[in-house]
């Protein structure tokens, strides 16, 4: 992280146990250094074992990682970054409306039978990421299964989490997959508008639909970090929390770039 960054992240932090007087003991490493060598982790895709000699060891990052996955602080932060982007935007920190779609990755080698399934309609034998994005396309609920497991069911699991965790949201775009009994469901159980958005008869080729478009580029987005470009992980909470340092990666990086105004001034200037 450049010293800009850093300084957006820092005050996004979670605070430690210790530096609060709720017990535990100060950690060994600096913040930034172990949030460097998960990033640099997730953004190349390496091995927990090949992390750089410029890293802590290995064992102590992986433990790091483990901890924050475990007690949710990877989330915490990453939802700390999306509310000042949302502002930064313009937006209220709270959205009111979300766009859900999943996508099917292969599994590897590591990834146990348990958690692994057939997706038919992509034919990959991996994990399904389901997801669930604001307006702007940043990351509000993600939840990591089975191939096999369709985007209805898991729209059952995620949609109630979603209304209980962001009250505002009314409206959910989706694709046809989403269609059916799912649609009737989520007004009568949630009172959540589930809007379909379809492809017409006549369209041919690559169409940019309305509203569909925003969840896809963020799909896109989670592919550009190599960790993400197949599923490696044994345990899919391991697979919740790298997308999630992908997208505060994406977050952070945007907070700290200078205004448009200033850029262009700095321009001027030059």
């Amino acid at each position: 992280m450049t010293d800009a960054e850093w300084a957006v992240v820092r005050d996004t932090m979670p605070v430690p146990a210790w530096l609060e007087g709720r017990g535990g003991q100060p950690e060994g490493y600096c913040h930034r250094v172990m949030l460097d060598a998960i990033r640099y982790v997730t953004d190349n895709g390496i091995k927990w074992r090949a992390m750089p000699a410029d890293f802590p060891a290995w064992d102590r990052v992986y433990a790091f990682f483990r901890r924050w996955r475990k007690n949710g602080l990877v989330k915490e932060l990453h939802d700390r970054l999306r509310g000042q982007v949302r502002e930064a935007e313009g937006r209220d920190a709270e959205p009111t409306a979300a766009i859900i779609d999943s996508q099917s990755v292969k599994g590897a080698a590591s990834v146990p039978a348990a958690t692994r399934g057939y997706d038919g309609g992509k034919k990959i034998n991996g994990r399904r990421r389901h997801i669930i994005t604001d307006c702007l396309g940043l990351l509000l609920m993600v939840l990591v299964c089975a191939g096999d497991v369709t985007d209805r069911q898991a729209a059952q699991v995620l949609l109630p989490q979603l209304r209980a965790r962001f009250r505002k949201i009314t409206l959910v775009w989706a694709d046809g997959g989403y269609t059916g009994r799912l649609v009737e469901w989520a007004w009568e159980k949630l009172r959540l508008t589930l809007e379909i958005v379809k492809r017409s008869d006549d369209m041919t080729g690559f169409v940019v639909l309305p509203r569909r478009w925003v969840v896809e580029r963020t799909l896109g987005w989670l592919m550009r970090t190599r960790r993400l470009a197949r599923d490696y992980e044994t345990l899919p909470a391991s697979s919740e929390a790298f997308i999630y340092f992908s997208q505060a990666m994406l977050m952070s990086r945007r907070l700290a770039r200078p205004a448009r105004s200033e850029r262009s001034r700095w321009a001027a200037a030059a």
